[in-house]
């Protein structure tokens, strides 16, 4: 009987390079949510041994995420998602501050959770939601945001720390530096940088996001800085600020992820910044007709996006797929619809096409040097199947 070939070779692993606002769970995390999961499972409301076991908890893993972030524990509040910290943050402020005005000002390029937040809380008050406008990289205009920040009527600020679409850091000392003379609080969006790139201390309300930084998902982070004016417009619970609670081994899980993150993040920040830059200059270099968009150098160290021309965004996201290759598209806090991204809309980039990456710190050399191999004929048969050809 004839022995049979195994010449054959194994199938690649898929390469996930959609690590933005979901990473993989990191080793220690992962640890720390299995021992809470048996120490912390609680209620940690309950008086009973078992509840005040799981407060400590609790209580431990929200020390220990202030410390990372340079905050007081008092000052810090766990939520069950982003979205719903920055919602919260959003509706609270401006219910407490509602007799300064009913006006919120925001970057352009926001999230798509704060604009939501802010047109929900400006339409009830009979305000406006006044947007400052970015330039071709995605950065505010610091000028035209402290003269909206100045104007009479407005209750918050809001600026994200850096874009988690294309990466681009924002002016948020100098937006600071405009918002306290007017005595207006500034919301900063750390959701796509904590972890990654160190925050500083340029901002009055501060929202994290755990699942980015290597965390587990269903939880958010809200840090409100002592003398923010805050008052809920829902109804009351014991837990003041997200009403319900959230689960002790996931807060302990993330607070381990942060611990961990912010330790090595420096290490990571350079080998992916590294790779972000082959990754912008080969996709230029081999794919005709296309937009690699953001700060080539004032920008996070793990985010790239590009937009190709004549390519639907959902058509390349599942080509590359099919071939191994896990990638964003659309806007980076909308992409479930793969509609086209207001953030590149607003800086005036190509939308069609778009391609996001957000490299986590398992990424290798040899993932990226696969998917710019991979990359090329993924989008010219695309475009083949539209007719576009010859470019």
């Amino acid at each position: 009987m004839r022995g049979v070939s195994s010449s054959t070779s194994a199938p690649r692993p898929r390469v996930v390079l959609d690590a933005g606002g979901r990473a993989p769970l990191l080793p220690a995390a992962r640890e720390a949510l299995v021992a809470a999961l048996d120490e912390g499972w609680a209620d940690p409301r309950r008086l009973h041994a078992e509840g005040r076991r799981a407060r400590l908890l609790l209580d431990g893993a929200r020390e220990a995420i202030a410390g990372a972030l340079g905050a007081r524990t008092d000052d810090v509040d766990l939520a069950p998602s982003l979205t719903a910290a920055l919602h919260g943050a959003v509706r609270s402020i401006a219910h407490g501050r509602r007799r300064s005005g009913p006006d919120v000002v925001v970057g352009a390029v926001e999230r798509a959770a704060v604009l939501h937040a802010a047109d929900f809380v400006t339409d009830r008050a009979g305000g406006r939601r006044v947007t400052v406008g970015v330039d071709g990289t995605g950065r505010v205009d610091p000028e035209a945001f402290a003269e909206a920040v100045a104007a009479p009527g407005v209750a918050l600020a809001a600026l994200q720390h850096a874009n988690g679409e294309v990466g681009t850091l924002q002016p948020v000392e100098q937006a600071l530096g405009a918002a306290r003379p007017a005595g207006v609080p500034l919301l900063v969006d750390a959701g796509a940088s904590v972890g990654h790139v160190g925050v500083g201390d340029a901002w009055d309300v501060l929202a994290a996001d755990p699942g980015d930084w290597g965390g587990p998902g269903g939880l958010g982070v809200l840090v409100t800085r002592a003398g923010v004016r805050r008052a809920p417009d829902w109804p009351q619970d014991d837990d003041r600020w997200f009403p319900g609670g959230v689960s002790v081994p996931l807060a302990l899980a993330a607070a381990v992820a942060l611990q961990h993150a912010v330790a090595t993040a420096e290490r990571h920040a350079v080998r992916l910044h590294g790779l972000v830059d082959l990754v912008r200059s080969e996709v230029a270099a081999r794919v005709p007709a296309v937009d690699v968009v953001g700060d080539p150098v004032q920008r996070l160290p793990h985010v790239v996006t590009f937009s190709c021309l004549y390519v639907d965004g959902e058509a390349i996201v599942t080509e590359l797929d099919r071939r191994g290759f896990a990638v964003g598209s659309g806007s980076a806090c909308t992409s479930s619809t793969l509609e086209p991204s207001h953030v590149l809309a607003a800086m005036g980039a190509l939308t069609q096409g778009n391609v996001r990456l957000a490299l986590h710190p398992g990424t290798s050399e040899a993932d990226v040097h696969a998917f710019l191999d991979a990359l090329p004929s993924a989008v010219a048969d695309v475009r083949a199947l539209l007719g576009v050809t010859g470019l």
